[in-house]
């Protein structure tokens, strides 16, 4: 179930949610870490987080390309997140680990430009990378839009 993605989506906290959709915190916390929710549990909370209860019961978290929030988004963006087409999915930790790595390599082959030329143009382009990468997660934070691959939480 992906009610936490969905939770956090639309930036509210399990009180929140619990205070929204008049259920207790308990009740979503025990549903969040994967406990069968009534129906009565769902009706409220797909109330609460104005969608359906079908999408409550989804077990993994994609990109909705109906939504207004990705009507909104401009070309290259949704270029970027819509890699579908090829069955390529980008989770928001997978471009966390590539920002990383890439300023962990951009900072090195830098290092390497003090002996090399080459080594300090490859350092600039992971930089770079690096720094194009933290953008569009925080883009897909500001937008809600990210894959989140079956067992792990989009945070």
């Amino acid at each position: 179930m992906i009610l936490k993605q969905l939770r956090l989506s639309h930036r509210l906290s399990q009180e929140q949610l619990a205070q929204m959709s008049g259920l207790n915190v308990r009740t979503i916390q025990r549903i969040e870490s994967g406990h069968k929710a009534s129906v009565e549990s769902l009706k409220c909370l797909a109330a609460a987080l104005e969608v359906d209860i079908s999408t409550l019961e989804q077990e993994k978290f994609v990109m909705d390309k109906h939504s207004e929030n990705w009507k909104k988004l401009p070309l290259w963006l949704k270029c970027m997140f819509s890699l579908n087409f090829l069955d390529i999915h980008i989770a928001r930790a997978t471009s966390r680990r590539i920002t990383i790595i890439s300023h962990i390599s951009g900072f090195l082959f830098c290092l390497l430009g003090l002996i090399n030329q080459a080594s300090l143009v490859g350092g600039l382009i992971m930089l770079v990378n690096a720094y194009l990468f933290t953008y569009l997660t925080w883009l897909g934070d500001q937008n809600g839009i990210w894959y989140d691959s079956p067992g792990t939480a989009v945070t």
